[in-house]
């Protein structure tokens, strides 16, 4: 990791504390059509992206690009108001420098959010899958290069990237909001065009339930930190290669604002817990 990129995220974190005396230890990443949680936060303070120090700035018009600080519960959070893609053009280390910075300014546990191709049968659009696992079809890493033993270990252990006991307190939590969830494996991949038949065929008999264009890199990053990680993936789009059928951005966000509410009401539950 080049001596620029780790003065790049240190001077991202610095500006973020001196904007926030006190960071919250959990922090959020809103997905693709997944901003109206924000609608159930006590806002205290929202940061452009472009405030911050080499923050990276999206240019996918379905993610604002803030950082907000809030309140949910009573308990204080950050949450990430969008993120960038590998298909943006930004490289791993850039993808991944908000969580970097999130990490150094004291964050220890990150919800993860995205939206998600589903080729589990099982699933249909609307619905919440917990992810219990990933498989990198990136062909990136955010840890490639030097390493910066201060961050983390050279060779970060990966068995457990979604820490099963946050896994288990979302369960008990969707138990008791009667909020039905899958369990599966996201696949991520580079994008931005949807997969091929088959494509999807592959991915499937790889052992992958469901896929997108991000949350690997991110997830990544962070274990190299010790942060850990639940991730939820929304189901917007069924991508079963018999019944394909063709898929706009329009679509996907309406999925996404279908599967909002529960998923609002399944952080809310969670954020206290964790």
């Amino acid at each position: 990791m080049a001596l620029d990129y780790r003065r790049r995220v240190e001077e991202a974190a610095a500006y973020i504390r001196s904007k926030i005396s006190d960071v919250p230890s959990k922090a959020i990443v809103l997905g693709t059509g997944l901003d109206a949680l924000l609608s159930s936060v006590e806002v205290l303070l929202e940061i452009p992206y472009r405030d911050i120090p080499h923050f990276p700035v999206s240019t996918v018009q379905s993610h604002q690009g803030t950082l907000v600080l809030g309140i949910i519960n009573s308990d204080p959070v950050l949450l990430l108001r969008g993120r960038v893609h590998l298909y943006e053009g930004y490289d791993a280390q850039t993808v991944t420098l908000p969580v970097r910075a999130l990490g150094l300014c004291g964050v220890k546990t990150l919800i993860l959010t995205n939206a998600c191709g589903a080729m589990n049968p099982e699933y249909r659009a609307g619905e919440i899958v917990l992810l219990k696992d990933h498989i990198n079809m990136m062909g990136h890493n955010p840890l490639e290069g030097p390493n910066v033993a201060e961050w983390g270990p050279r060779f970060p252990d990966m068995s457990d990237p979604y820490n099963s006991a946050l896994r288990a307190i979302v369960r008990i939590a969707a138990n008791e909001t009667s909020i039905p969830i899958h369990e599966g494996v996201y696949v991520a991949v580079v994008g931005p065009n949807l997969e091929t038949k088959a494509e999807y065929n592959m991915l499937r008999l790889l052992g992958a339930d469901v896929v997108g264009m991000s949350t690997v890199p991110e997830v990544l990053a962070a274990r190299h930190m010790g942060i850990n990680v639940v991730a939820f993936s929304v189901v917007t789009d069924e991508c079963f290669p018999d019944e394909l059928k063709v898929i706009t951005l329009e679509d996907v966000l309406r999925a996404a604002a279908k599967a909002s509410p529960k998923l609002i009401r399944l952080i809310q539950s969670i954020v206290p817990r964790l």
